[in-house]
């Protein structure tokens, strides 16, 4: 009986551990007081070594139910190992035209994982550092409980 168990327990582990094979690189950051303030901006830090693999870049958020709009507006910029920089606007739907929230939720919490590039090759090796920034044109975005990146690889 324990050995079944123990088998079970080591299914379990690992069915979740091939669940998310693509994951390359994920951080997420926690609001202080469930505020996105304008001048916080988040920092990641990504080591890329492989410059064929292709990937897949999303940006992770957790709002409230009580969060006042029905998308949410970013500044990123990616700074190249090289040096150079590319800026970006990106748009974050949140909820469809009836107002009902998109993405999963449980109680009050709604978590959303937006596509911001698709099949993205890193041309050079090095660390690629993402900035992330609010641009929704308040000083407190309110109800944002963390916001972050995900980056995947592409098969």
């Amino acid at each position: 009986m324990k050995a079944i168990r123990i088998a079970a327990a080591i299914s379990l582990l690992a069915v979740f551990a091939s669940c998310d094979s693509r994951l390359y690189y994920e951080r997420n950051y926690v609001m202080e007081d469930e505020e996105w303030l304008r001048d916080s901006v988040l920092e990641f830090s990504v080591p890329v070594t492989d410059t064929l693999q292709a990937y897949n870049i999303l940006f992770n958020n957790r709002i409230t139910g009580q969060y006042p709009y029905s998308n949410m507006y970013l500044f990123i910029t990616i700074a190249a190992p090289d040096k150079s920089h590319q800026v970006d606007t990106l748009e974050c739907i949140l909820a469809d035209n009836h107002g009902k929230w998109l993405g999963s939720g449980f109680g009050n919490v709604w978590t959303n994982n937006v596509y911001y590039k698709k099949n993205v090759k890193f041309p050079k090796s090095g660390t690629y550092i993402f900035y992330v920034e609010q641009a929704m044109r308040v000083e407190k975005l309110p109800h944002v409980l963390s916001a972050g990146i995900r980056i995947e690889k592409n098969n």
